[in-house]
């Protein structure tokens, strides 16, 4: 079983493409993934896609203000959330985002180091990193069957 894997991104199409492939797993309707990177690693853009690819239609805002943008497609539930202005990590407890986590749907969190401590072990983690030349390096790992069955399903084109 594959508990980690690495890819390359030299496109936002090839974003797109691993958003789709994550999208196309059922295990994706009840799961945790936490997103980390550099401002401008490309995070954000890897949520739109994911969220595009899982049927979200209109607008879709990036949390950095609100903290958490709700969306639901198809009775599933989605909390995309950004903790980049968090100053502190008693503002879960106080947001009560304990029951969201705790709740069936998918969570997506940028950001997650900001409120370490306070959230679930991620069942996948992507780290992605941008290099000079725009490409990002990207790495996955699973921190449950469920993260091990998403990395099964990413493209294996690398």
């Amino acid at each position: 079983m594959a508990h980690s894997a690495r890819g390359i991104w030299h496109s936002e199409d090839e974003t797109q493409a691993y958003a789709q492939a994550l999208a196309r797993n059922p295990v994706i309707r009840n799961c945790y993934i936490e997103l980390k990177g550099n401002l401008g690693a490309g995070k954000t853009t890897l949520v739109r896609h994911l969220l595009r690819a899982l049927g979200v239609s209109g607008r879709i805002k990036s949390p950095t203000y609100a903290v958490v943008e709700p969306h639901e497609v198809d009775d599933l539930a989605i909390w995309h959330f950004d903790f980049y202005r968090f100053n502190d990590p008693q503002e879960w407890e106080d947001a009560g985002f304990r029951d969201i986590f705790a709740s069936p749907g998918l969570k997506l969190a940028e950001w997650p180091d900001q409120v370490a401590g306070r959230l679930p072990i991620p069942d996948l983690s992507i780290s992605i990193e941008l290099t000079g030349d725009e490409t990002r390096h990207v790495y996955f790992k699973a921190g449950s069957e469920t993260g091990v069955s998403l990395i099964q399903g990413l493209p294996h084109a690398l």
